[in-house]
């Protein structure tokens, strides 16, 4: 990188690309059409996502481009999808805890925010969940100035939101964060869709379900660190 790139922002730039190539592995990418950025906390109303037209294997620290909230570019090289943008710009601006946004289309994520009932606390993976999810209508493809604030409203201060029949927000206290909540939320999911029939399934009580949600939050917002040289270490592996 240039020499004007900080370190801080070198980092968040490697950990950021990482992120969307082992998404790319994992299956979670569609197309040119989703994106996750990443806020720089040393330059505020500053994020970095990715250029438009690149799928995400293709992303790199380097070609990582620098926008505000409005999804304008402040440098690299864009084009950059503004309107693709405004989910992330929008939290950005509300959540100052949210340092990194996931905005996927993950079949098995599309499938369950499509059932009436939603997330359902049926395994360990969806416990992690069971206080920190919300639920946005859909609503169709252009975000207005009026779904921005129903979105942020039914966000909250939760770290997930369910995008009723088209996929999923997260937001991470860090990349490590964000990063390790999806890979936990799509489970959950694939979880959800191959026990079929959820009439017919066993569910822990909410006293159960409670406990075990604030145990597996005990990490606080170191969550998803201990895990990620791990994830860099797969992102290696499935690259060779």
């Amino acid at each position: 990188m240039t020499a004007h790139i900080s370190a801080q922002e070198q980092k968040i730039r490697e950990d950021l690309a990482t992120a969307y190539c082992l998404a790319a592995k994992l299956g979670w990418g569609d197309g040119v059409y989703t994106h996750i950025s990443a806020a720089l906390p040393q330059e505020p109303g500053a994020y970095l996502i990715n250029q438009f037209g690149l799928l995400f294997h293709e992303v790199t620290p380097q070609n990582l481009v620098k926008v505000n909230t409005l999804g304008e570019i402040i440098s690299g090289t864009g084009p950059v999808n503004q309107s693709g943008f405004a989910i992330h710009g929008a939290i950005h601006t509300a959540r100052a805890d949210a340092q990194c946004v996931l905005h996927l289309h993950v079949d098995a994520v599309i499938a369950v925010s499509a059932q009436k009932q939603g997330l359902l606390p049926m395994s360990q993976h969806a416990l992690r969940f069971y206080e920190d999810v919300g639920y946005h209508e859909y609503q169709g493809l252009a975000l207005s100035a009026n779904e921005q604030d129903a979105l942020i409203q039914n966000l909250g201060n939760k770290k997930v939101l369910l995008l009723r029949n088209h996929g999923s927000v997260i937001c991470g206290s860090s990349v490590q964060q964000a990063f390790y909540l999806m890979d936990v939320l799509s489970k959950a999911c694939t979880i959800q869709l191959l026990a079929g029939n959820v009439d017919h399934i066993t569910l822990p009580s909410p006293e159960v379900c409670e406990l075990t949600y604030h145990q597996l939050c005990a990490d606080g917002e170191q969550e998803g660190q201990i895990e990620w040289p791990a994830y860099q270490r797969l992102q290696h592996l499935l690259s060779q």
